[in-house]
């Protein structure tokens, strides 16, 4: 097969990024040779760096989750409904649920998990400034009843709080982590795998934890390297420097074994997210002029290959009952740009969104408006995204991340006072729908609710959704049973190592 000339030029930059990827961790571990895998560790190459020193109250929280260090009182199943994590079960009475806390688990310096250390966990996520988005427009409060229970009362009855509980920015982790005004995971969650090091934006290593309450892991550990260049982190896999590779970008699929890449539908949307507060997307008519201007199945074809599907609402294949109950959405005419200059910002760790802008430069242009792009590192340009500095921002979003329904997401991202709010938005009615979603039972009247509100937030035009992407992750020959979560928050379990 005959390679695209960006492909091979991409390959040839990646063989000099990759030079002492994974030096320094050894591939062979300490263990005792008890178990498979026990003689090999496996060494991941991960997408980006932490942001936030590993917190779990930031999305570095879905690093520990992924790499089995850190821990929640519950967990999701496939359909995303609650099941017994580090709570064995949960009971609700109006606003007020009782979790019982699981017997015989220890953190990893060694003290025992009880109900103080759930109170002290989750109260310093309910308390924190900002909050975990999982908590988003949720008052929270967190009581010992004994030892072995904990209350967990919210100002509002809330059907919802064991599938929020299951966020990883809700992990429990030991007293020695809350000191000052961080929180550090070093060595102080219930995981199968310690996290042991941390090298700033470059590396981390876990070992075993063989007091794991559920069991022994059949690896000695994990060495990870942050590799935000997916170029570099491919090659990786090809050279045999990486077991696991997460994210491999589209464009270097082609160049991969088809053996080794696993492609699974995400509930993550490419976005095109307007500003509705300030500038020329303060204009319903101009931000429908746009909408209108976009053709998302070119950028699918030219930019993702083929490797993602084009979206008819925010919610995508993933959650195959959105497009069961969705229905046409009311949309404001749109006006002419008459040559009206707007800036577009996105980043570059996902390295497919620096093409998206560039195609999206070139449609918007072409529907008369003049285009500037200011595209950067996450870490450099997020602030400046949520400040409202961009007319339009281009964003990845994952939709089910945190709770595993997506009412969370939309909260967070469209309410008046959504703390991931990058459109602006301010809108009576999406608020409304918003509410309404967040208040309904599980169930199909919820997920009625979740699509009225989607429609609500798609009739502002405050957000195009363009497509929904599929996660390509690699993992080579001799990886056994490594995570493909859609979710995102399993990679490394108890039953991966490598032969």
């Amino acid at each position: 097969m005959r390679l695209p000339a960006r492909h091979l030029f991409s390959a040839a930059v990646a063989s000099t990024l990759l030079t002492g990827c994974f030096s320094g961790s050894s591939a062979e571990g300490e263990g005792d040779g008890g178990g498979h895998g026990d003689g090999k560790r496996v060494r991941v190459a991960m997408m980006q760096p932490p942001r936030s020193a590993l917190s779990p109250l930031s999305d570095d929280a879905f690093k520990l989750s992924r790499w089995s260090t850190a821990e929640t009182l519950v967990k999701l199943d496939a359909d995303g409904d609650a099941e017994p994590a580090l709570a064995t079960e949960w009971q609700q009475s109006g606003r007020t649920w009782t979790f019982e806390i699981r017997d015989g688990v220890t953190f990893h310096d060694g003290t025992k998990l009880d109900a103080e250390a759930v109170v002290r966990s989750l109260t310093t996520a309910a308390t924190a400034s900002p909050k975990p988005r999982i908590l988003d427009g949720v008052e929270l409060t967190v009581k010992a009843k004994d030892p072995d229970t904990v209350t967990v009362t919210t100002a509002d009855e809330d059907p919802l709080v064991p599938q929020r509980l299951s966020s990883p920015q809700l992990s429990i982790l030991a007293a020695k982590a809350y000191t000052g005004k961080t929180v550090n995971p070093v060595g102080a969650g219930t995981g199968p795998f310690e996290l042991t090091e941390v090298d700033g934006t470059s590396s981390a290593a876990l070992d075993r934890y063989d007091a794991y309450w559920g069991g022994k892991a059949k690896s000695p550990g994990i060495d990870v390297k942050f590799v935000p260049d997916g170029t570099a982190r491919a090659a990786a896999l090809r050279s045999g420097e990486a077991d696991i590779v997460e994210a491999v970008p589209v464009s270097q699929a082609a160049l991969l074994d088809e053996d080794l890449i696993t492609e699974v539908p995400m509930p993550r949307t490419n976005t095109l997210y307007l500003n509705t507060g300030k500038g020329v997307f303060k204009d319903a008519a101009l931000r429908a002029a746009a909408r209108e201007a976009i053709d998302a199945e070119s950028i699918v074809k030219g930019v993702y290959e083929g490797r993602a599907d084009v979206a008819e609402g925010l919610l995508g294949p993933a959650l195959p009952w959105a497009a069961e109950l969705r229905s046409d959405v009311r949309r404001t005419a749109a006006a002419e740009p008459n040559g009206r200059t707007v800036t577009i910002g996105t980043f570059t760790d996902r390295a497919e969104l620096p093409e998206v802008a560039a195609s999206l430069q070139q449609q918007l242009e072409k529907a008369g408006f003049k285009v500037k792009l200011d595209v950067r590192e996450y870490a450099n340009i997020e602030s400046d995204a949520l400040a409202g500095e961009f007319d339009a921002f281009i964003l990845s979003r994952a939709t089910v991340l945190d709770s595993g329904d997506p009412a969370a997401y939309l909260y967070s991202d469209f309410a008046s006072d959504g703390s991931f709010n990058i459109s602006q938005l301010a809108d009576a009615q999406v608020d409304a729908a918003l509410k309404k979603a967040g208040g309904t039972g599980a169930g199909e009247a919820r997920r009625k609710a979740v699509i009225a509100a989607e429609a609500a937030v798609l009739g502002t035009d405050a957000a195009v959704p363009m497509l929904h992407e599929r996660v390509i992750q690699g993992d080579a020959a001799d990886v056994v049973d490594a995570a493909h979560d859609p979710r995102e928050r399993e990679l490394v379990t108890t039953d991966t190592y490598v032969k």
